[in-house]
């Protein structure tokens, strides 16, 4: 199961709970580290209220003297903490206000009161933040046509943005968070304060859970101070209506907690392409490393020669259609002072360790990537660089004739470095309304990364059109040790199988590995 809120953990340790949801409960707590803090918390407390508030009785106006006192305890923690439960009964009033105290005496049991950052549907990166005690409770709510839509947590820092919400029924019960941007209409936007867009990094949602969850990433802002996010949604399970809110939120002191290291331009250059590592970034919930990938002058001339090359047999459209030179990266990892791997990236061969997410923006130059690579936060010490091997897009100079009829009794082969395609049929798909040809291929792939890249298809009238590829590679190997490859290439535009065809393979993206490791200290040792 899921780890139960932390209301469900308080009604469990109160005995509150009907006795299969009060055992199911008790076997997750039994095996769940982070469930048995929060339920020591709660015991913790409630031992710390027994005490307290032990006393024969209490005197009548005691109901008036606790509305009196709830704001003094509010100003100090947060002063909209609680500003959406001011219209509660006087029971419930006399509960916030024991949970205000204990909190604020007790900070294990602040920690631990629940909500999503304290469950499995984040990343360890936003668990680790929330633990170092940066996700901040706002609780901040709009509601229409009986639905609450409320925004609980946020977490900051000098990397991303991520923040908690809820959607609400008139009864308080926990509703679906989906939020189907794509379909209804509903919208979230975040500005820092130049009025600088941030880049949404996508949104969180599981079934069956009672949270939803959004981030917005910093990486193009990292100067930011104070961000606005504003939802402005239409449409809440399905019930039209208008839910508008905005979040603020200070990033001042949470960016006092980066570490930047400017890596000073660490060059190396490896089969054609050019590694420059620019900065590595340690924040709470992430670590990121800044690098650009690059063709040398060499490879640079070659490419472009090739592409003009293509461009005056096809035109210049169809060259920009295609990925062209344009694609460099890397397959790296990082060790520790150990020379233990604790985080890789790069090869799809490869399981990744340890990353959250990559993202890759080209730059002004044949063959030119900046990139950023963020991890999840190990307390490492040390962190050294190691360079695995290199990707690149090549031009090519292969092209194969032949007449789609004649297919099926006399298959049309070819290899090029090392892979081994043959054409098993060139047909129309079934039952589609597209203009387009299928041409499928079955052979074998050099590696799982191999990618025979961008193509052409000219017909027999002249007229030519551009093919994408698609299929799988899989783990099994043919008896000459290559990856089984099924792949089909769709020729977008052609209405019908022609006469004769003539394939040109414009690019292919290859993995070169290095002859020798290339290492970097990122941080500089103890």
């Amino acid at each position: 199961m899921n780890c139960p809120t932390g209301d469900k953990l308080s009604q469990y340790v109160d005995s509150l709970l009907p006795s299969e949801e009060h055992a199911e409960i008790k076997r997750h707590v039994e095996t769940c580290k982070s469930c048995q803090t929060v339920v020591s918390a709660y015991q913790e407390e409630q031992v710390f209220l027994e005490e307290t508030l032990k006393t024969p009785m209490l005197p009548d106006h005691f109901a008036d003297m606790v509305l009196d006192q709830v704001e003094p305890y509010e100003q100090p923690v947060t002063k909209r903490r609680f500003s959406a439960w001011k219209q509660v009964s006087v029971a419930v009033a006399g509960i916030l206000l024991a949970v205000g105290i204990g909190a604020s005496l007790n900070p294990s049991f602040a920690k631990f009161i629940g909500g999503l950052f304290s469950t499995d549907q984040v990343d360890n990166g936003l668990k680790i933040a929330a633990d170092a005690g940066l996700a901040e409770r706002v609780n901040l709510q709009t509601e229409d046509q009986g639905l609450t839509f409320v925004v609980e947590d946020v977490i900051a820092d000098s990397s991303r943005i991520s923040l908690s919400y809820k959607v609400l029924n008139k009864d308080g019960k926990a509703m679906d968070t989906d939020l189907r941007f794509y379909e209804s209409g509903n919208t979230v936007t975040a500005t820092n304060q130049n009025g600088q867009p941030l880049e949404e990094w996508g949104t969180g949602w599981q079934e069956g859970s009672d949270y939803g969850n959004i981030e917005f990433s910093l990486r193009s802002h990292g100067d930011s101070e104070n961000v606005t996010i504003r939802f402005d949604l239409v449409e809440l399970n399905g019930v039209k209506g208008n839910w508008q809110l905005e979040v603020p939120v200070d990033l001042h002191e949470n960016r006092k907690l980066t570490k930047k290291m400017d890596l000073k331009n660490a060059t190396g250059i490896h089969h054609g392409v050019q590694i420059d590592l620019k900065k590595l970034q340690i924040a709470p919930s992430s670590i990121e490393l800044s690098y650009e990938t690059v063709f040398t002058k060499e490879e640079r001339r070659k490419s472009e020669e090739a592409k003009r090359k293509f461009e005056d047999m096809f035109g210049k459209d169809s060259m920009d259609s295609l990925v062209f030179g344009n694609n460099t990266s890397i397959a790296y990892h990082i060790e520790n002072a150990k020379g233990d791997v604790i985080y890789s990236a790069g090869r799809s061969t490869r399981e990744e360790t340890g990353l959250l997410r990559g993202s890759g923006e080209d730059i002004d130059i044949t063959g030119g990537t900046a990139w950023i690579d963020s991890f999840v936060p190990k307390g490492e010490e040390q962190l050294t660089f190691v360079l695995d091997g290199v990707y690149k897009t090549e031009p090519t100079d292969l092209s194969l004739e032949f007449k789609p009829k004649d297919i099926k009794k006399d298959p049309v082969s070819f290899s090029y470095k090392g892979s081994h395609l043959t054409i098993k049929s060139v047909k129309k798909p079934l039952f589609s309304k597209d203009n387009s040809v299928v041409i499928k291929m079955e052979g074998g792939m050099v590696s799982l990364d191999d990618d025979f890249g961008s193509w052409i298809a000219v017909d027999d009238q002249g007229n030519s059109y551009t093919g994408n590829f698609n299929g799988s590679i899989f783990d099994e190997k043919d008896k000459n040790g290559r990856h089984k490859a099924e792949l089909d290439l769709v020729l977008e535009g052609l209405q019908e199988v022609p006469e004769e065809l003539t394939l040109y393979l414009v690019t292919k993206r290859s993995y070169y590995p290095v002859e020798k490791q290339w290492k970097v200290p990122l941080t500089e040792k103890e």
